[in-house]
């Protein structure tokens, strides 16, 4: 069976209560809801929070949520995986329910769409559900331009040679963009490590991850234009 997590703890510092702040009328989390409901892979869609209003909220865009996040798994210092594990423990001894493939879905990236979620599982599935997933996106410039700057402030090369390439010369570099990954329980039982993912390629635009206020006023600006 296929589980979605949702993770939504309160206590986000940047952005009050960024989870359910409001994008284009809708709470944050909703967008996020609705390309998991929308898909049509998922089994179940939980969301994992320590907040009872945000589960107010779930509730009220017609999604139960089992069972509450733990307040020692809802602090700063918590990694994801240990937050997944709880979940699936949870579900397993409480409700006797075992789940092979669990999507993390994150809730701060409003551009998400249902076939980004079905084109991933895809690829997954090509690799039989061996192997994680992340979502990648292609940096904006080569990263052997890149540039360290030394204590005099001076700009030191990370590649020499560097202004004698072409840029469609070079080899392409991602970076993981966040707005989901997968996941076989058994790699989360056994704190996967981050080598061996299979790459899933989204565009910038779709992936954008809301941090900071920048980020979201950016999103209303492009949600209104749609």
């Amino acid at each position: 069976m296929n589980l979605a997590i949702i993770p939504a703890r309160s206590g986000s510092k940047r952005i009050k209560n960024k989870n359910i702040v409001k994008v284009n009328n809708k709470p944050m989390i909703q967008y996020a809801l609705d390309a998991a409901k929308k898909s049509k892979i998922f089994h179940k869609i939980h969301v994992s929070t320590d907040s009872k209003k945000i589960e107010n909220i779930v509730k009220k865009l017609g999604h139960e949520i089992d069972f509450l996040r733990p307040k020692n798994l809802s602090d700063d210092f918590t990694g994801i995986i240990p937050v997944l594990k709880y979940v699936l423990e949870t579900y397993k001894k409480d409700f006797g329910l075992n789940f092979k493939n669990i999507f993390c879905i994150f809730p701060a990236a409003p551009l998400l769409k249902k076939q980004h979620l079905v084109d991933a599982y895809k690829l997954y599935k090509k690799y039989k559900s061996k192997k994680p997933l992340h979502v990648i996106s292609e940096y904006n410039v080569p990263i052997q331009w890149a540039f360290s700057v030394n204590k005099n402030n001076i700009l030191v090369p990370r590649e020499s040679g560097m202004f004698s390439s072409r840029s469609q010369d070079l080899k392409k570099y991602y970076y993981e963009c966040g707005p989901f990954s997968i996941f076989n329980s058994s790699h989360i039982m056994q704190n996967v490590s981050d080598t061996n993912f299979i790459g899933f390629k989204m565009p910038k635009y779709s992936s954008i991850d809301i941090d900071t206020l920048e980020d979201l006023n950016f999103i209303r600006k492009i949600l209104k234009l749609k």
